[in-house]
């Protein structure tokens, strides 16, 4: 029998649960290869254990057991300015920095489980459930794509990984919510 928390980790336990809104799915961004055009869509069919259809990452064969931690990557919409400003840009379009869903009013980083025992899942539109399973950081390619800096750039700011638990249609403009796992 596991021993009971402390009172500062039972409040960290409920604080690190509660969201104070529903998010939105802003982009849904599909590259058919590895280094390939990417395309936006405004829905997408995500595959549990795999990804999203039509994407690449879907393509490769499972990771043993559990089809891999990285099946589809997520970047917040309000990093987006904070990357643009760091790298010298305007503005910032989220394709070239290939990742899979720009999701707008969640926190992301927070949406990833302080407790093993107690996972968060993401919710988005009716059907899909996501596990957030770490930080998706950035690559040398940023350099090519953002100019000089863009790597530091996007240090810090590059979104999360996640695997597809449930299935179903994505669709930009969906709600995106956090919950425990049951």
């Amino acid at each position: 029998m596991p021993a009971a928390a402390a009172p500062q980790d039972a409040d960290l336990r409920a604080l690190s649960a509660r969201f104070p809104r529903a998010g939105r799915l802003q982009a849904i961004l599909l590259r058919s290869a590895r280094r390939g055009a990417v395309a936006a869509v405004s829905e997408a069919r995500a595959l549990a254990g795999h990804g999203l259809a039509g994407d690449h990452k879907t393509a490769r064969p499972a990771a043993a057991g559990d089809g891999g931690k990285r099946q589809i990557t997520l970047i917040q919409a309000e990093h987006l300015p904070v990357i643009a400003a760091l790298a010298g840009r305007g503005e910032l379009d989220p394709a070239p920095l290939r990742r899979n869903l720009v999701i707008a009013g969640v926190n992301l980083v927070a949406a990833r489980a302080l407790f093993d025992d107690q996972p968060l899942l993401l919710c988005i539109g009716a059907e899909v459930l996501l596990e957030v399973t770490g930080a998706c950081d950035p690559c040398s390619r940023m350099e090519e794509l953002l100019g000089p800096g863009g790597y530091n750039a996007m240090r810090g700011h590059g979104g999360v990984t996640a695997r597809v638990l449930e299935g179903g249609m994505l669709r930009v403009g969906d709600a995106v919510t956090v919950r425990r796992a049951p």
